[in-house]
């Protein structure tokens, strides 16, 4: 057995042993995509991570027209590295009325189709207040869909309304929901979870919420939070219970992973961003380990638009959407703006030499910009 000298870790497998298992469509397994981890070869990486997409969406990069709204930030759990939420009367809480809620949306540009929307646990709004949001915003646009609340959310309204979580979804399904977003899922491994989100859904609660979202029909993202105190392993046992609900489900859309934003949240470790080097090995890995996702997306607001566009040659096919205002990301820091226009992401896509999709929640195709050129 070899020693890795950069990591002073036991080499258990050759690392071409597992890149031949890809090319051959193979399932790698956890304790190869840790040994993937450990390696340093991000372009070997990258390699695989483009053959694994190509194979399901040959050179297409996916895009959305969307539009964020987050309702509140007044929430009852106060994560550690969240520095989005506030207590109720702490300076800079808010809290939309239902006419501000229908504002935000008007102001969407023509064209859009989701609207996006996530916010904290409001400890005095009613169920009925979610169910009447999603009432007005079917009202008023029939058209968009309403990409909202995760697993956490969720969870919450089944609690206060007292209903079971499939019977929350379908109160919410029959108002107008589309489908859920992957938020929440943060770090699944319990010893993780408890130090930096000690108050959230464990991650079998979040799994059991995605369960009973895929049997009534409703499909949805997923995430992992990357970057803080977490290990190699316990990303890997993370997407391990994915990919296993997957196989039961198949209602999972897209892996989103999510680089940590450190500043002004309250994770005593001092930490650092996350480098470039690990924003791609992540991406790379999970395009190779979660072969019954069909989409591997990076989120431009949490990478950076450079970022990005250098992850669609690692195994990256959506790069997110128009977003428009994002305040989740940027209360811990984040650097990006808060919306890119269509045009904007149509150029990152064709410049790394792929072809921009535009596409709608369910990733049914709007247009293909092939053929196109853009001058920005």
């Amino acid at each position: 057995m070899s020693i890795d000298r950069l990591t002073n870790r036991p080499i258990d497998m050759p690392i071409n042993i597992i890149e031949e298992k890809v090319y051959l469509n193979k399932r790698i397994t956890p304790e190869e995509a840790i040994e993937l981890f450990y390696s340093n070869d991000i372009f070997r990486l990258g390699r695989m991570a483009s053959y694994a997409t190509e194979k399901k969406n040959k050179k297409n990069v996916y895009f959305i027209h969307n539009r964020h709204i987050n309702p509140t930030n007044i929430c009852v759990n106060r994560c550690k590295f969240c520095a989005f939420s506030k207590d109720k009367g702490e300076n800079g809480a808010y809290q939309l009325t239902l006419g501000e809620i229908l504002e935000k949306a008007r102001s969407a540009e023509k064209g859009v189709s989701e609207f996006h929307i996530v916010g904290g646990l409001h400890p005095d709004l009613p169920f009925e207040f979610y169910l009447e949001m999603l009432r007005a915003l079917k009202k008023e646009f029939s058209h968009i869909h309403i990409q909202a609340f995760t697993a956490v959310e969720i969870d919450y309204f089944s609690r206060i309304s007292a209903l079971p979580h499939k019977e929350t979804l379908l109160r919410l399904k029959e108002a107008g929901l589309g489908s859920l977003p992957g938020g929440g899922a943060e770090i699944f491994q319990a010893n993780v979870r408890n130090a930096i989100c000690e108050e959230k859904i464990s991650g079998e609660r979040w799994l059991e919420v995605m369960e009973a979202a895929h049997s009534i029909g409703l499909k949805s993202n997923a995430t992992m939070l990357y970057g803080h105190i977490e290990g190699y392993e316990d990303r890997v046992a993370h997407m391990s219970s994915l990919r296993e609900l997957q196989d039961r489900t198949g209602g999972f859309q897209a892996f989103i992973p999510l680089p940590f934003h450190p500043h002004n949240t309250r994770i005593k470790r001092r930490l650092k961003e996350t480098t470039g080097m690990d924003d791609l090995k992540t991406l790379a890995i999970s395009r190779i380990f979660l072969d019954n996702f069909d989409h591997i997306k990076a989120f431009w607001i949490m990478l950076g638009e450079k970022m990005a566009q250098v992850s669609l040659s690692f195994g990256v096919d959506d790069i997110d959407g128009t977003v428009v205002e994002e305040k989740i990301t940027h209360a811990a820091g984040a650097k990006t703006s808060e919306e890119l226009t269509k045009e904007e992401i149509i150029n990152l896509i064709q410049k790394a030499g792929k072809v921009p999709v535009e596409r709608d929640t369910l990733y049914n195709i709007i247009r293909m910009y092939e053929h196109e050129h853009s001058t920005v």
